[in-house]
């Protein structure tokens, strides 16, 4: 059924893509494409706008052919730790943080040499004092910091009497509780080594949002009757979703899912929800938001509903999608008797 401005169709089960459709993290992946650009000497423009919708495996072969197939995995889930960085530096390390935040990072220990981690931000790169943390270094009943650390470099030359078979005596909890102390203060100082990229990223404020209509449309679909098919992979995706409150559906196909023989504008991601969902593609729904995601929907065989809210209408109109709207607030979704769900476009 249809009127001028409002079209009715039944359908079996929904297949969201995520980023750009559920979410809204675009901010945070231009950045690190950006990233990538400038890291090769490429124009950042051109990159960002040649690796939308498509997989991070698939950008990274083309834009960083050198890397070798046993080291993709890594360097996938290298780049999208990468993209949650930039996501939550401004509030976890920028003007929007709060004191107890730095603390509670989750990339706080990964490690600095991949360029990938995430720092403590309490000093700055050039400042050579510890952080607050230091300070349980000073206790007005024990030596100071300096004095120990002074101390252990003083004990570390063997002492004459070593010579002759008789080492000098040290109380070992106290050795032990020093030596530890230096770990780390050391730890400390690796953690607040900061690149230039991070200092960047915590500027600016690129955190991952829900975007209107999503939270009503997804509670309003039955359990077990969409799936999510992204050209993210897990540590992505599962970050963005759950990082705006979506708990990540059962059906889940992420772009490092093995069985995919292709990511999209190929329809494998939608087809492969579809059957884990038990459906015929031709029988769902596709929300999507770019070109190649709604070429992937289209040549899946399912009703695609494109959104305008990562690309202007100009950009996805000759996709192919169905239906072309503002964002989900313009689609309504309800449960049959029969099993079916009714769907409701406004355009």
């Amino acid at each position: 059924m249809s009127s001028l401005n409002v079209h009715t169709f039944y359908a079996d089960a929904v297949l969201f893509d995520m980023d750009g459709t559920l979410t809204d993290s675009i901010a945070a992946v231009e950045a690190a494409w950006g990233k990538v650009a400038k890291d090769i000497g490429q124009d950042p423009a051109y990159v960002i706008a040649a690796t939308h919708g498509k997989r991070a495996v698939d950008n990274l072969a083309q834009f960083k052919p050198h890397i070798k197939a046993h080291e993709m995995d890594d360097e996938v889930e290298n780049f999208e730790k990468t993209i949650l960085f930039f996501a939550d530096a401004y509030n976890m390390h920028g003007p929007g943080s709060q004191p107890s935040s730095l603390v509670a990072s989750p990339f706080i220990n990964s490690p600095l040499s991949s360029g990938y981690a995430t720092p403590d931000l309490s000093i700055s790169p050039s400042s050579s004092a510890p952080s607050s943390r230091a300070s349980s270094f000073v206790s007005p009943r024990r030596p100071s910091f300096a004095s120990k650390l002074n101390n252990m470099l003083t004990m570390s030359v063997v002492p004459e009497a070593s010579i002759y078979g008789q080492g000098p005596h040290f109380d070992e909890s106290i050795m032990e509780e020093d030596q530890r102390d230096i770990i780390m203060f050391e730890t400390n100082q690796k953690k607040h080594v900061l690149e230039a990229w991070q200092q960047e990223a915590a500027t600016v404020d690129r955190s991952v949002r829900i975007l209107p209509g999503v939270k009503r449309m997804m509670s309003s679909i039955p359990e077990g009757r969409y799936a999510v098919a992204t050209s993210g992979a897990k540590t992505y995706a599962h970050g963005c979703m759950t990082r705006v409150g979506i708990t990540p559906p059962k059906v889940t196909i992420t772009a490092d899912d093995k069985r995919l023989k292709a990511g999209k504008p190929a329809p494998d991601p939608f087809l492969l929800a579809a059957s884990e969902l038990g459906f015929s593609a031709k029988n769902c729904v596709v929300f999507e938001d770019s070109p190649s995601g709604i070429r992937a929907g289209v040549a899946s065989g399912a009703t695609v509903i494109a959104v305008c809210t990562s690309h202007e209408r100009r950009q996805i109109e000759n996709a192919g999608a169905h239906f072309l709207v503002e964002n989900m607030e313009k689609v309504k979704c309800e449960p049959c008797a029969d099993g079916r769900l009714k769907f409701t476009v406004q355009l």
